[in-house]
This record gives structure tokens, C-alpha cells and sequence, in this order.
């Protein structure tokens, strides 16, 4: 059987290409960051699996006012197995992120270009290879005529590059009856060139913003104003000592197998030299092991604050932009070991279960009790210029998938 639905995906090269080269033409960018959405792109990934033998098509409609049509369309396609009452999902997302510096592209990002074994274009590896493999598993049963042991579905979501409020998170909340208590998920939108990252664990997120109110006066007299950058500055290398106050290591998440805490964006203040500025405003990014509790690193936060305050006489203000946490996958669940021997078989390497600090669409499914695995063999080009994805890693994910459904009693 196994041999069979092997032989099946490795004739489906031009399938790839055909299923990238129409999806690259669809820049499914988002409303809120100056596209159209994804209807463009469903309407054509529709119209795929409506040719195809799936048991269920059909859509979850969110509304966004933004959106072409005035909503997002949430696509599933379900092919019944033997046991009708438990699904494995494989879960991918539609949109993809604006192609940034034009300049940077050696093609156009929205114009499938074939090289070798690469087909350059927006979102070709982020998400559209894992989109592809999910849905050459399942034509590989269908072509073949084998029913899984489960019930096989395609998950494909909208807005998930921007939080998802218009994808799986309104999916969990007012669709709760799309998923089964014993269902799985394969998400594949991360992994490493190795194709040796299973992973099972996220960091929790949390995006700090201080707003700091001092004074604006002139450079040349500093003692008629109160100079918010600077306190601002010294709160930015206070901030450090959150690294000593949550230590702890997790292996699970290495190389980067402690907590992170990082001041990245800062808000332009003044334009000109010779002014002090009166506000300041800049953001940590923190990764948080979720051995802690974000309220914990929140109230370190504030007592750094607190004294920044009273050395310089400045008020701070602190506010959470994503202030999220993330179940971690139990390591022995079915849908893990069954991965881990599919990957082990397919690439003939040595998958491991691991912990990233960037956050997927599975948060959402870990927090609501649904076991999930992210996994794909990837180049690692998401949002890069230039951008790839590989036929070969596609074809093989394929595989990979499709042995999951398989064993996936």
C-alpha cells in the first residue's frame, strides 16, 4: 500500500508546479496590510478540490469589512476514512505577506518562475508547499482507492500572518463543532532544512510597549525639561536583568534553550539634534518558556519601571500588543510518534521533537486540547526576497503525510 501511494506522489511533479504557478498568481495578501485577501485563491484551490473525490468541501466565511466580499474564506475539504468519528487535519494557510523591496526579487514574486528543483514566488514555501503536500497525500489515497484508517481533511485558513482573528482563532470560537475530541493536526509551516524538527512546543509571546513622558525643552538647557530617551535608554538595559530573573533551560527549545527578552522597535521622536525629547516609546519582544507565567514577567517589568520612574523623574507606561500562551503538545500523543516514524522512514534521517519561540497556527489548537504537530522539510525562505520552495521536499512531505494517515487509528 505504502509502495503504491509512494509511486503515486512521485508522478505528481508538474501537479506541484501547475498547483503553485496558479496560486503564486493570487497575491493573497491581507486586507490590513494593503491586499485584497484570499478569495482570489480560494476561488481557485475550490474549484482544485471540487474536482477531486473529497467527501465534504465547503467554507467558513469570517467577516472582515477590509476584505474583498467582506469576508475571509476558511477552506475544508474532508475524505472520509474508516472510522468516520476521529480526523486527521492537515492545516495550512492561504495568505502570504507582501513581497517587501521589489528591487530585492530576481522575479516577479507573483509570477511562478521553475528552476530545477525551485519554484520562486510569494508565499511558494509559506505556506503553499506544506498547502501542496497536504493535498498530494490525499490524492495519492484517492488515485490509489485506499481509504485511511481516518477520516483525511485539509484545513486551509485565512489571515494567519496576522494573528489569525479571521482564521483558526474564529474557527475554535464560533465553529467548535468543525473538530472532533480525538482529531490531530499536521501544520506543516515550519521546520529545518534537515527535515529533522517536529515540533511540539512554543514559547509563550509577549510584545511590551513603554511609553515613557518626560519633558521636551531645548538641547542647550536640559535643566528646564526632563529627557525621556534617556531614561528610556537605561530602562532598555535594566530590562537585561529579566534574563537573570527567569533563567531557567528548557532543551527542548535549543539553541535557543532559555527565555528571550529584546528591545527591538523604537518609535522616531524628535526629528531635529538640538531638541530633548519629551516622549519616548519603544518595544521588547519577549519569548517566554512556558515553565513561567507572562503575569510573572509582566511584574518584573514593572518594578524595573518603577524605578526608572523615581530615578528620573519620568512616568512610564506599560502596555501588552500580544500577550499569549501556548499548551505544549504531550511528546508520546499518537500523532507525534506517528510523525517521527513517517519522517524517519521517508528521509531515512533522525527527527526530534523540539521547541521554537516563534508561534504557528497550533497555539491556538494546543490551548483548546487538540494534539499538534508542526512539520515540514523546508529551505527556511519565508518572507525572504527571492523566495522558494523545493519540489523534491513537497513531493516528500507528501509522503510523510500520507503514512500519518495511515497508521493514524
Amino acid at each position: 500500500m505504502e509502495k503504491e501511494i509512494f509511486k503515486a506522489i512521485d508522478s505528481y511533479k508538474q501537479t506541484v508546479i501547475d498547483l503553485q504557478t496558479h496560486m503564486i498568481a493570487c497575491p493573497a495578501v491581507s486586507p490590513h496590510q494593503g491586499g485584497l485577501g484570499e478569495n482570489a485563491k480560494a476561488a481557485y484551490l475550490l474549484s482544485v478540490l471540487k474536482q477531486m473525490k473529497f467527501d465534504e468541501v465547503y467554507v467558513i466565511p469570517v467577516k472582515d469589512a477590509k476584505a474583498q466580499d467582506g469576508v475571509r474564506p476558511n477552506i475544508v475539504a474532508k475524505y472520509y476514512g474508516e472510522n468516520r468519528k476521529k480526523t486527521l487535519w492537515v492545516m495550512a494557510h492561504m495568505d502570504v505577506v507582501p513581497p517587501g523591496d521589489l528591487s530585492l526579487w530576481k522575479t516577479d514574486p507573483f509570477k511562478a518562475v521553475v528552476k530545477g528543483d525551485k519554484i520562486y514566488g510569494r508565499g511558494s514555501e509559506d505556506n503553499q508547499q506544506g498547502l501542496v503536500s497536504g493535498l498530494l497525500a490525499v490524492k495519492a489515497m484517492m488515485d490509489c482507492g485506499i481509504r485511511p484508517p481516518c477520516n483525511y481533511a485539509l484545513l486551509l485558513n485565512a489571515d494567519e500572518e496576522i494573528g489569525s482573528a479571521y482564521g483558526i482563532d474564529a474557527i475554535l470560537k464560533k465553529h467548535a463543532k468543525t473538530f472532533g475530541k480525538d482529531d490531530a493536526f499536521l501544520v506543516p509551516d515550519g521546520g529545518n532544512p534537515q527535515g529533522t524538527m517536529v515540533e511540539i512546543a512554543e514559547k509563550n509571546m509577549l510584545w511590551v510597549k513603554f511609553t515613557v513622558q518626560g519633558k521636551q525643552t531645548h538641547a542647550s538647557t536640559p535643566h528646564s525639561g526632563c529627557n525621556a530617551h534617556r531614561a528610556a535608554a537605561h530602562l532598555v538595559v535594566k530590562l537585561d536583568d529579566l534574563y537573570k530573573k527567569f533563567n531557567k533551560k528548557d532543551k527542548l527549545f535549543a539553541p535557543e534553550s532559555t527565555s528571550t527578552f529584546e528591545p527591538t522597535k523604537r518609535v522616531a521622536n524628535v526629528p531635529n539634534v538640538n531638541t530633548i525629547p519629551g516622549t519616548d516609546v519603544f518595544y521588547l519582544d519577549c519569548r517566554v518558556l512556558p515553565c513561567y507565567k507572562n503575569a510573572d514577567v509582566l511584574a518584573e517589568i514593572a518594578k524595573m519601571a518603577k524605578a526608572v520612574e523615581k530615578q528620573f523623574k519620568v512616568k512610564i507606561k506599560i502596555e501588552t500588543e500580544i500577550n499569549d500562551f501556548s499548551k505544549p503538545t504531550d511528546k508520546n500523543a499518537s500523532v507525534v510518534k506517528l510523525t517521527q516514524a513517517a519522517v524517519k522512514a521517508v528521509y531515512k534521517n533522525t527527527p526530534r521533537t523540539m521547541g521554537v519561540g516563534g508561534g504557528t497556527v497550533s497555539s491556538f489548537l494546543r490551548n483548546y486540547g487538540y494534539p499538534a504537530v508542526v512539520y515540514s522539510k523546508l529551505d527556511d525562505l519565508a518572507h525572504q526576497p527571492n523566495e522558494y520552495s523545493s519540489i523534491k521536499n513537497t513531493l516528500g512531505d507528501a509522503k510523510v503525510f500520507a503514512l500519518v494517515a495511515l497508521n493514524f487509528k
